[in-house]
């Protein structure tokens, strides 16, 4: 019954593995309120996660080292009890040759691809039928084209019918387009889509219509549309625009991205600015138009997500170690801050979903 169903928020963060890095929170819909249900030590720098509400999963990256010191990254999955909101490790392996800042799960459940900012990679991993992370299936290196550029792969995501996977590299100034080989359990590179040199493509997020794409620019604090041609899965550009107010200069970087589920609003975090923009979407030409700039109520907005139902968003402010909470004015688009905050050491990713 969906009345009896609960809201759950579930949080990264850097962290030692003897801390507490993994974090479970009951959210109130009605009051807005945030209840701590459970948290876990035993990973490094667990920043990035994602969710699988209906097998009641969870994912997330943990730093490891190699026998030579390096670094490198495993993947974790939980089980999720939802009554209890408590979290249960069930599987741990390797998965990267870096440390990782991004998990990406494919909607058939048979991949994972992780992605290291400081080892310029994208993994491939296997997913087992029971949920546990399997071995690693392939890597791909990303190279320069110039002697001064050094890959910094970001992110992976998936297109709408799941055929292609854009991969983000901020060093590169590119997205990266690849399918899937299943028999082969490879990745195949299929076309780039570049952006503007030094703009720094860190996340992207697909419109609902599958017409549009959007990558926001870490390095020049902008957003770049793109019309998306699904068949071919090639990404051509419409506009980029700014993500500070006209006239505002302050150092700045970009982290999330993402779209309300009617994909009327896009919205995009500012670390240093320390703000949330948000930009009215037209639907026939995905081109945007800022229309609020509200404050992160704190520092370094690292993630934030809409809660489903769009009532809500929370935000992850690494650097005052709390997660703010805002409603979303579903007609206007404009947050506004309820007040409510909790405190959590450095957050870095926050997803909500109801189970």
């Amino acid at each position: 019954m969906a009345d009896q169903q609960r809201m759950l928020v579930f949080v990264g963060s850097y962290a030692e593995e003897s801390a507490d890095g993994v974090y479970v929170y009951a959210f109130d819909e009605t009051s807005g309120d945030l209840t701590r249900l459970d948290q876990l030590s035993g990973f490094k720098n667990p920043t990035f996660l994602n969710v699988d509400t209906p097998r009641r999963r969870l994912y997330a990256i943990s730093e490891t080292a190699a026998a030579d010191g390096s670094k490198l990254s495993d993947a974790v999955s939980f089980e999720i009890d939802a009554e209890a909101g408590k979290l249960k490790e069930t599987s741990r392996a390797n998965a990267l040759n870096g440390p990782s800042c991004h998990i990406q799960r494919s909607a058939d459940n048979r991949y994972l691809t992780l992605a290291s900012y400081h080892k310029g990679s994208i993994s491939l991993v296997e997913l087992k039928e029971d949920g546990t992370v399997g071995q690693v299936l392939d890597m791909r290196n990303h190279e320069g084209g110039k002697p001064e550029q050094k890959s910094h792969v970001h992110s992976s995501f998936y297109s709408p019918d799941q055929r292609f996977l854009f991969v983000c590299d901020l060093g590169l100034d590119t997205i990266f387009t690849y399918q899937i080989d299943r028999e082969q359990g490879k990745l195949v590179p299929t076309s780039e889509a570049k952006v503007k040199e030094g703009a720094g493509p860190r996340h992207l997020v697909f419109h609902p219509n599958g017409k549009f794409a959007y990558v926001i620019n870490e390095l020049q604090s902008t957003v770049t549309a793109f019309r998306y041609n699904a068949d071919q899965g090639t990404l051509t550009e419409i506009e980029t625009v700014s993500t500070l107010p006209e006239g505002v200069n302050v150092e700045n970087g970009c982290a999330e991205i993402t779209i309300s589920e009617d994909g009327r609003y896009l919205y995009g975090s500012n670390r240093g600015h320390d703000s949330i923009v948000a930009y009215a979407v037209d639907a026939e030409n995905g081109r945007l138009q800022a229309v609020q700039h509200a404050s992160a109520e704190g520092k370094h907005p690292r993630h934030f997500s809409i809660v489903p139902g769009g009532r809500y968003v929370l935000v992850a402010n690494r650097d005052t170690n709390n997660l703010a909470v805002f409603t979303r004015d579903e007609t206007s688009g404009k947050l506004a801050f309820t007040g409510k905050s909790v405190e959590i050491s450095k957050p870095v990713c926050v997803w909500a979903d109801r189970f």
